[in-house]
């Protein structure tokens, strides 16, 4: 099997367009539609139900993803395993999107300046991703907010996220912070029913989304208030970019990483959390 035919699967699915696929791949699109048949015919079965409004994947499509993205990360792996001769070994970690910003790119600094010989692969991609990697054996360690327990996993708390209300404007109330421009950043299930609980009368949020970096950026330009990580924003509010909202409640959340019970790299993957921190 061509492993850059699944590739092209997988950009495929991803965009559900020849011609963007194409350019992700640096391609034709005369190239993607002639590896798309000739992955069909090894196959004997149709991966996309197209139209000219859409494209779908058919059954036998969805049955292939999972399979298609072991395989591709089982080689990245392999290749840089072999390839590189001086490093002593290698460690695959995940994070969840919305933590990566707030705690795990300096956990991967981190990770290289410890271990200089150490071959690293990361990524950050959604919990039910991360899981399911984990699972089938392509993934090390994740790290996420909301893990799901798993006989087959450790789950390990390794740090706390404090959430502060934050605005662009100094002197807002709590109440005013959640009605002008409030931008509501989803940390999860347990984080939006605890804010719903504590603000029960808050109007929905105009804006919403889905991690940090965002809101952040938006706040910066835009102007409006969120909830963000203390640790993120803490330089910002002691230049007076922005301002800590009095008398706002404070969120707190646990991040745990998740492993497999029986790892070969279980000694390393250990090592490697004590470096994580939440300060």
């Amino acid at each position: 099997m061509d492993l850059e035919l699944l590739r092209t699967f997988l950009e495929l699915n991803r965009t559900r367009h020849f011609g963007r696929a194409a350019e992700a791949l640096f391609v034709t699109q005369a190239a993607v539609s002639c590896r798309l048949k000739s992955l069909e015919e090894q196959l004997g079965v149709k991966l996309f139900e197209r139209s000219r409004r859409e494209m779908r994947l058919t059954p036998e499509g969805s049955r292939l993803i999972r399979h298609s993205e072991k395989l591709v990360a089982t080689w990245r792996a392999a290749r840089q395993d072999v390839s590189l001769a001086e490093a002593s070994e290698q460690l695959v970690i995940g994070g969840s999107l919305r933590l990566w910003d707030v705690l795990l790119q300096r956990w991967l600094h981190d990770l290289r300046r410890t271990y200089p010989t150490l071959a690293i692969i990361s990524e950050s991609q959604s919990p039910d991703l991360l899981t399911r990697k984990l699972i089938d054996g392509t993934l090390d360690v994740a790290i996420m907010l909301e893990p799901a327990q798993l006989e087959i996993m450790h789950v390990r708390e390794i740090a706390t996220v404090e959430f502060i209300l934050v605005s662009s404007d100094a002197g807002l109330e709590v109440e005013q912070a959640l009605v002008e421009n409030y931008v509501f950043v989803d940390w999860g299930l347990s984080f939006g029913l605890d804010h719903r609980r504590t603000f029960p009368d808050a109007p929905e949020a105009m804006t919403r989304v889905s991690h940090a970096k965002m809101a952040l950026e938006y706040i910066n330009l835009i102007g409006g208030s969120a909830y963000l990580p203390r640790r993120m924003v803490d330089k910002d509010i002691e230049l007076g970019l922005l301002y800590e909202v009095a008398d706002a409640p404070v969120f707190t959340r646990q991040a745990y990483a998740t492993y497999p019970v029986r790892s070969s790299r279980l000694e390393l993957i250990e090592k490697s959390l004590e470096l994580l921190r939440s300060d």
